[in-house]
């Protein structure tokens, strides 16, 4: 089944408008499925008060969509976390009057100059990101996948569960994980 990972950033709460909620840690999981097609949007939910909330949604992402209300220094710093850890694709959704122009000497020369830039229209941004989550080529069975766990916890007379987003590969009830690093 395709999964696209998708990083919100920049209004907290955004992504209830995305999917259905999930988990909520340091950051917040949100879930989507429309036939076959699920998409995982993470979103940052302890930043700007915690710098790895931050690092932790961004670097779970295929994708970000960064809603930009205002440019001040959060703005700043998602569009360098963004730029360090090289997601090229992405989209910035407008709001509050912010025009493209406004931000276009922000993202110069990162890999933000490549996104798309977008007024906001929660049903065209839905419509985007379910045409690119069919986009991603199904799982195909293999011999590693890669797991980013977000927290775990103990259930008594199952054992440890973990919670987290699936990176690559596919991973099935009962098989053998490695824990790294």
């Amino acid at each position: 089944m395709p999964n696209l990972n998708i990083a919100v950033l920049g209004k907290p709460g955004y992504s209830r408008e995305l999917g259905k909620k999930g988990t909520q840690s340091d950051v917040t999981l949100y879930n989507s499925k429309k036939g076959d097609v699920t998409q995982t949007i993470i979103e940052a939910s302890m930043y700007p008060e915690k710098l790895q909330s931050l690092f932790y949604a961004a670097s779970f992402a295929d994708m970000a969509v960064l809603v930009v209300e205002e440019i001040n220094a959060a703005f700043g710093e998602t569009i360098l976390m963004l730029d360090c850890l090289g997601v090229k694709e992405g989209i910035i959704v407008l709001r509050n009057y912010i025009t493209a122009d406004q931000i276009k000497r922000f993202i110069k020369d990162t890999v933000l100059q490549g996104y798309s830039i977008m007024e906001e229209d929660l049903p065209q941004l839905r419509q985007i990101l379910q045409e690119r989550a069919e986009k991603v080529p199904k799982g195909e069975s293999s011999e590693h996948g890669a797991v980013v766990v977000d927290h775990s916890f103990n259930v008594r007379g199952v054992g440890p569960v973990a919670l987290g987003v699936v990176r690559m590969g596919q991973i099935h009830r009962h098989d053998k994980l490695n824990a790294l690093p």
